[in-house]
């Protein structure tokens, strides 16, 4: 028990910190992590909605919701793909990726502060050890936790 435990406890402080760092930039943690998926993909950071549920992590039930404030927010676009059109096309705006350049920088900084109180050996086991135990969890590997 006790080791589930403290990842659950792990996961309730970090998720904390996190989102009150992505407050400090206007953004809630969600909003960061569909951005940062768009931002990751590279030049055009476009992505259909299925591709970016599989990307990122934002469930498809939730992704429709999520896009729709961020069109509003003029930080992606939804468009029909010209080559397909039963295919809708997610891409980051100038402005998204303006945004998502400036946060990466600091939200990297910040994680690393909440990594603080391990040595850098330490954190490479730690990361290690949480990517077999979520893939023997059945948890599919993602490009962005590549060791």
């Amino acid at each position: 028990m006790a080791p589930i435990g403290r990842i659950h406890r792990a996961y309730r402080l970090l998720s904390k910190e996190i989102s009150d760092h992505m407050h400090t930039h206007g953004l809630e943690s969600w909003e960061f992590d569909v951005l940062a998926t768009l931002w990751r993909n590279g030049p055009p950071h476009t992505l259909t909605p299925k591709d970016l549920v599989a990307t990122s992590m934002v469930g498809s039930s939730a992704l429709t919701n999520r896009v729709d404030r961020l069109v509003r927010r003029n930080l992606v676009t939804r468009q029909v793909d010209p080559d397909n059109r039963r295919r809708l096309l997610i891409t980051l705006t100038d402005e998204g990726r303006a945004l998502v350049d400036r946060v990466v920088v600091s939200h990297v900084e910040n994680e690393r502060r909440l990594l603080g109180g391990l040595q850098e050996d330490e954190r490479e086991t730690l990361n290690h050890l949480l990517r077999k135990l979520l893939l023997s969890l059945g948890d599919a590997p993602h490009a962005a936790f590549r060791d």
